[in-house]
């Protein structure tokens, strides 16, 4: 009997209790909520500062440097596009623009000079195609800007003597291909020349030297941009100097002379100089995200 009344008494204080357990939760949140969420306020509000905030060094409120400070090595982000931007990147970028500034005011050629002889120019990036066809005969020039200029070695000035005040004209002069092609024949003619560092006459000292040289000559299938390993190169290191001179002869009757190498360096030189600007001011846009 009185186990039994026990387990009534039980059961309606479970039953009472619930509802004011439920009634008490809710009001505890309520005064809980803004000691656990805001310690310094006693009204609630939503977390909305942005990462911004958290870099800010907080010096004018004389609090401590945020989160993510940059005092604590971590780069923060300037944009959208999820890349890395710190204060050298920054530095980066004005260095960049101001380089592209002083590129274009002692840029000499604005567009690119045209070669005498009717040359046909195409481009392909930092590549130039120069082509013209006479009396049945097809003459192609490639050449490729790329490390196409030569290292200066600046000597040092003498004691007593001043550093020249002018820097000397940075000059491009890449190595070329000229390919002869003739009407229905299934291999060209192919001349690879360069311009030697040092320009030696084949004949006497008192005649003009040869701007370019002719280092390797050979025959390859018409069409074929690849030089094919095996066909037979001659290499112009031993040559006879007569044989010489005739290779160079038939390279000038075709338009390719002392002329032309001198305008070609003027071609390869704008070239160069023009895709250097682009270059500087892509880095310029990737560094800063663009």
């Amino acid at each position: 009997m009185f186990k039994s009344f026990t387990r009534v008494v039980c059961t309606a204080a479970r039953i009472s209790s619930g509802t004011a357990t439920a009634s008490t939760s809710r009001g505890l949140e309520q005064l809980l909520r803004p000691a656990l969420c805001a310690p310094s306020s006693v009204t609630y509000r939503p977390f909305t500062r942005s990462i911004w905030m958290l870099c800010s060094s907080g010096s004018s409120s004389g609090s401590r440097p945020g989160l993510l400070s940059s005092s604590r090595g971590i780069p923060s982000l300037s944009c959208g596009c999820g890349g890395l931007h710190t204060e050298g990147d920054k530095a980066f970028v004005e260095f960049l623009s101001d380089e592209v500034k002083e590129e274009r005011k002692i840029q000499k050629h604005k567009s690119l000079p045209k070669m005498s002889g009717d040359w046909e120019l195409e481009l392909n990036g930092t590549e130039a195609k120069l082509s013209r066809k006479t009396s049945g005969e097809k003459v192609t020039i490639t050449f490729n800007v790329n490390n196409s200029i030569p290292p200066s070695f600046e000597e040092e000035a003498q004691q007593g003597e001043k550093p020249s005040e002018t820097e000397p004209d940075i000059l491009s002069s890449p190595n070329f291909v000229v390919e002869v092609t003739k009407q229905a024949a299934t291999q060209s003619l192919v001349f690879d020349c360069h311009y030697p560092e040092d320009e030696v006459a084949h004949g006497e000292e008192e005649e003009e030297s040869d701007i370019f040289a002719i280092r390797e000559v050979s025959f390859q299938p018409t069409g074929e941009s690849d030089w094919k390993d095996t066909s037979y190169t001659l290499n112009t290191d031993s040559l006879d100097w007569a044989l010489y001179d005739h290779l160079m002869d038939f390279l000038a009757d075709r338009g390719v002379d002392n002329t032309f190498a001198d305008e070609l360096v003027e071609l390869s030189t704008a070239l160069e100089h023009q895709e250097y600007i682009k270059f500087l001011e892509e880095l310029g846009g990737f560094v800063k995200c663009q």
